[in-house]
């Protein structure tokens, strides 16, 4: 019997993977790298209100999930099959977003860390984040806000658009992953003014 139990607890464990997955844990889940990384050993000082903290967008229903969407027709959204992010889009962008700024000099705060200095906040909607099917690009969408203390609120939108040569995880991880750092980079820049 001690010996079973092992046993049944990993044909439990199987069970409840799969069904996170539709019937099938994923072979590998998708991520996103900064291109641009803060160095190791690179301390930094904000005095106050000079902190920017990076808070993870809002995201439409379609966004809310692991899977990748594929943007079909105005109206029609389909997911990309045996496509899975390792968390959830947004978080991912928003680190990739963070680590872009930080890479450009500034003291980067985590939402969790907001408590030390309100400083700068950058918030917004991550509107689209996957394959335009029509014209075979990734696209990522943002609008951006930035709030400076108690100065008035800019916003901006961002957009960025990476050819794919197939609608596959394959090809679109990558794409998405150079659209997610273009639009980082033209955030970094028009937070950085």
């Amino acid at each position: 019997m001690t010996m079973r139990l092992p046993a049944l607890i990993a044909a439990a464990a199987a069970l409840i993977l799969g069904g996170c997955f539709g019937g099938g844990a994923p072979s590998e889940l998708l991520t996103l790298k900064s291109d641009q990384v803060r160095p190791v050993g690179s301390p930094r000082t904000a005095g106050p209100g000079e902190a920017i903290t990076v808070v993870e967008p809002t995201v439409p229903a379609s966004l809310a999930t692991t899977r990748v969407p594929v943007y079909v027709a105005p109206q029609t959204i389909q997911y990309l099959k045996n496509a899975f992010w390792a968390d959830d889009p947004s978080e991912l962008f928003r680190m990739v977003v963070s680590e872009t700024i930080a890479a450009g000099g500034r003291v980067v705060l985590d939402p969790t860390q907001y408590t030390h200095d309100p400083g700068v906040r950058l918030t917004g909607q991550l509107l689209m984040f996957g394959l335009d099917a029509d014209r075979m690009e990734a696209v990522v969408l943002y609008d951006a806000a930035l709030a400076r203390g108690q100065a008035a609120v800019a916003t901006n939108r961002f957009e960025a658009r990476v050819p794919v040569a197939a609608a596959d995880a394959v090809s679109v991880a990558p794409a998405l992953n150079r659209a997610a750092n273009q639009v980082a980079a033209q955030v970094a820049a028009w937070v950085s003014q």
